[in-house]
């Protein structure tokens, strides 16, 4: 590290189980973020700050009005840009520093195996469970940690899956693939601005935790957020012996 970047980095340097040695790990690390919306702009920003060294930014989409109620990465001025574009003029306006790569399109088949296999970990920020499915099967394949989260009305979830743990339970664990994106939709549903804050902050958080290998990750633990009673709940998710993912016989 320069002089530059040990003051840029110097609060998180000072804490004693980080130190220099969990900085340069973040620099040295290459993260996915799959998703630049509610959840994905957070992530992204937070990651930018505390010095990841590599974005994978992965968006289809387009800026709209209705976005800017909770997508921090996006201005009024960056309605009808791609969001990736978007939120990478607002990494490189908090961290020059970031180097920052762009998808523009949806992650499937050989470039979503290609994408995961690149990086150090990936951050689903996605909205349905199609690519939550594609994506955990992806990380599974390829031993790379997946930190899960999302969001609906005033609550929110978080799970951290690693292949690399014993008896880490997959995101297949936890939802069969029969369930509805409509029904858990915010374009269907609704949702309350902060509650993405929140869960997505928190994904960076284990993000950090993880490639740094500070404290405890919450791996296979399912963190579910009540906003409106602004309360917690914290399940221990079970490895499902025949999950189609994870299970033993595969």
């Amino acid at each position: 590290m320069n002089d530059d970047e040990l003051l840029r980095y110097s609060r998180q340097i000072m804490l004693p189980d980080f130190d220099i040695a969990g900085q340069e790990k973040l620099l040295a690390a290459k993260v996915l973020i799959v998703g630049l919306g509610g959840l994905g702009s957070p992530v992204a920003l937070y990651l930018a700050a505390a010095g990841v060294g590599e974005l994978w930014l992965v968006d289809h989409d387009d800026v709209d009005l209705s976005n800017l109620q909770r997508q921090i990465a996006h201005r009024h001025v960056d309605i009808g840009r791609a969001k990736v574009a978007s939120a990478s003029d607002a990494i490189r306006a908090i961290n020059p520093s970031a180097r920052v790569n762009t998808i523009h399109e949806k992650l499937q088949g050989v470039l979503l195996d290609d994408a995961v296999r690149a990086v150090d970990l990936v951050v689903d920020c996605s909205d349905n469970f199609s690519t939550r499915f594609a994506l955990n099967a992806a990380c599974w394949k390829n031993k790379k940690p997946l930190i899960s989260g999302a969001a609906i009305r005033s609550e929110g979830q978080l799970l951290v899956i690693d292949s690399r743990v014993e008896n880490s339970p997959c995101y297949r664990c936890l939802y069969d693939d029969a369930v509805d994106d409509e029904q858990l939709s915010c374009a269907q549903n609704g949702v309350l601005a902060p509650i993405v804050g929140i869960i997505g902050t928190l994904q960076a958080l284990e993000t950090i935790k993880v490639l740094a290998q500070y404290g405890e990750p919450a791996i296979g633990k399912l963190q579910i957020f009540d906003g409106k009673a602004l309360e917690w709940r914290s399940l221990t998710l079970k490895k499902n012996q025949d999950c189609p993912v994870c299970g033993v016989s595969h």
